[in-house]
C-alpha cells in the first residue's frame, strides 16, 4: 500500500493583461480549473517584465493586493487605475455573494456543483443558510442528505437556481 505525501511550491508567474483585475481574474480562473488540492496567493506586484530579468532591470515596483480566496470572475476594467480595478475587484466580489445572500433570505432551493479537486463534481441540492464574506465560505443544508456542508467559494463552479 503506498501512501500519498503532499507538496507545497512557491511559484512565480508572469501574467500580462490590460489591468490588475483581469490579470487576477486570468490566473484564478487557470487554478481553479487545474486539479490542485488547494492554492493560496500570497502576494502580487505591478512589473511589466519577465520575471528575474525585468526585476533586475525595473527603477520601481509597487504592490499589489492578492486576495486568494477571490473565485468568480472578476469585472474587466479597462483603463481604469490601479485602485480602482481593486475597488472593482471588491465589488464584483461582493455582488457575487448577493445572489447567494438573496437565495438564504428567501430560504430558496438551489444547485451547487462543486469542484473538490482531482476532476471530482458534486451536485448538491442545497439550501443557503450561511454566508462569511471575510473567509469566503458559504455553509450550506443538502437537502437530500440532510446535513450540513461548508465549502470555499472556489470550489463552487456553478448554480442553478430551483
Amino acid at each position: 500500500m503506498s501512501s500519498k505525501m503532499s507538496y507545497v511550491y512557491h511559484v512565480e508567474l508572469l501574467i500580462e493583461d490590460e489591468n490588475h483585475a483581469a490579470a487576477l481574474a486570468q490566473v484564478i480562473k487557470k487554478l481553479n480549473n487545474a486539479a490542485f488540492l488547494d492554492y493560496k496567493m500570497i502576494s502580487g506586484i505591478q512589473l511589466g517584465n519577465e520575471i528575474d530579468a525585468r526585476k533586475a532591470k525595473a527603477t520601481s515596483t509597487s504592490p499589489v493586493s492578492v486576495r486568494h480566496e477571490a473565485s468568480t470572475e472578476l469585472n474587466t476594467v479597462q483603463g481604469a487605475p490601479l485602485k480602482a480595478a481593486v475597488q472593482a475587484n471588491e465589488t464584483a466580489l461582493s455582488q457575487g455573494l448577493e445572489i447567494f445572500r438573496q437565495y438564504k433570505d428567501k430560504n430558496k432551493l438551489i444547485r451547487l456543483i462543486i469542484n473538490r479537486g482531482l476532476g471530482i463534481k458534486v451536485s448538491i441540492p442545497c439550501r443557503v443558510i450561511n454566508i462569511d464574506e471575510q473567509q469566503m465560505i458559504i455553509t450550506v443544508y443538502h437537502v437530500d442528505e440532510k446535513q450540513v456542508y461548508t465549502f470555499r467559494l472556489t470550489e463552487i463552479e456553478d448554480f442553478i437556481e430551483g
